[in-house]
């Protein structure tokens, strides 16, 4: 069992997001420069040509996604709060905790997380992935990138997907009512769970993010206790090649054909608000749906520093550095599935920008 007086670093994983206009096409180039994102045979010699022909193109395309919410990504803002608001509960609880922010393609990046992490002389860390289902292109490049960069001698332990944590389910759920609550008759409207897509190609190599996202709305429906129709759908398409169906976009028209008109819209992938929820889902999403003709439209706001989910995010790490067990993998191992098969072992003993 960890002392818990020894010094914990915490170190939440996130995606993060260009701060401002100018910075959309380098954040676009540092994604599509990633071997997990974008992988074919001889990737190595052409990736980064790729990325930056890519991040050229889409830049533009995305440009007003921003633009409408302020000109650049809130995401940074919120982690760095959630971190803060993780810190002080863990302290509160106890812990001598550090939380730090390590995002994947923008600053904060991992690197500089590694040097604050140094900084505060901490003696365990802990990994917390912000994504509560896994997939090989968030959690697994997050950890990838975390072993190309730290190899210092002290026991790390990663965080399991929480996807069915408790504390995040009535997390959610309290949003979920928020949300309806602004409906005149909130048992009429459509829940629409809108997910991050990814492509097909990902699902069918064995990453477990399609069928952890399905549980997730299946455990959401149960804690609720909604008999409201629901649907699931995925957003943020990029490319023309196959990924996981059906849109948000094509969602609403159907349920528009059909003759819904009232939709509360709930982002089950995200634990904060950024371009994905605040850009593609407030804003053009909701102007698709009234053109539709869908009479209310409603999104569900980010967990963001929730205290319920704060209180989530502790449970978790406390689990973590609770037990031995839950020690970081060996580097040969943080690759796509059998990485998450190393997450899940441990875990189990202590107790996952455009718009389609």
């Amino acid at each position: 069992m960890a002392n818990s007086v020894r010094r914990i670093g915490v170190v939440l994983f996130q995606l993060g997001g260009p701060d401002t206009l100018e910075a959309i096409e380098p954040f676009l180039f540092n994604l599509f420069c990633d071997p997990d994102i974008i992988d074919f045979p001889g990737a190595r010699l052409g990736r980064k040509a790729l990325a930056k022909l890519i991040s050229r193109t889409r830049a533009r395309k995305v440009q007003h996604h921003y633009a409408v919410i302020g000109g650049g990504s809130p995401i940074r803002r919120f982690t760095e709060q959630q971190a803060r608001c993780l810190q002080l509960k863990l302290r509160g609880d106890g812990l001598d905790a550090h939380c730090f922010v390590a995002m994947r393609y923008w600053h904060p990046f991992t690197s500089e997380a590694i040097e604050q992490l140094r900084a505060a002389r901490c003696q365990d860390i802990v990994l917390l992935p912000l994504y509560p289902q896994y997939s090989s292109t968030t959690t697994g490049s997050s950890l990838n990138e975390w072993r190309r960069l730290f190899h210092d001698e002290l026991p790390v332990r990663c965080v399991e997907p929480f996807y069915q944590h408790e504390l995040y389910l009535e997390a959610l759920t309290q949003k979920i009512h928020e949300a309806l609550a602004r409906f005149p008759q909130p048992q009429r409207a459509d829940l629409v769970f809108s997910a991050h897509s990814v492509p097909l190609a990902v699902i069918q190599s064995g990453d477990p993010y399609q069928q952890q996202i399905e549980h997730t709305v299946e455990l959401l429906m149960q804690s609720g206790a909604w008999t409201n129709p629901h649907h699931l759908c995925y957003q943020s398409k990029v490319g023309a090649s196959k990924w996981l169906q059906p849109s948000l976009r094509n969602t609403l028209r159907d349920l528009a054909a059909k003759g819904s008109r009232e939709v509360c819209v709930i982002p089950i992938s995200f634990v904060s608000d950024h371009v994905e929820t605040l850009g593609e889902i407030d804003h053009e999403a909701r102007e698709e749906a009234y053109k539709l003709g869908i009479m209310q439209f409603e999104m569900t706001e980010g967990l963001n520093n929730s205290p319920t989910f704060v209180a989530a995010l502790a449970d978790l790490v406390k689990k973590a550095v609770r037990f031995d067990d839950t020690e970081f993998p060996a580097p040969a191992s943080l690759t796509g599935r059998n990485l998450n098969s190393s997450l899940n072992a441990g875990a189990a003993s202590a107790v996952s920008a455009g718009m389609d």
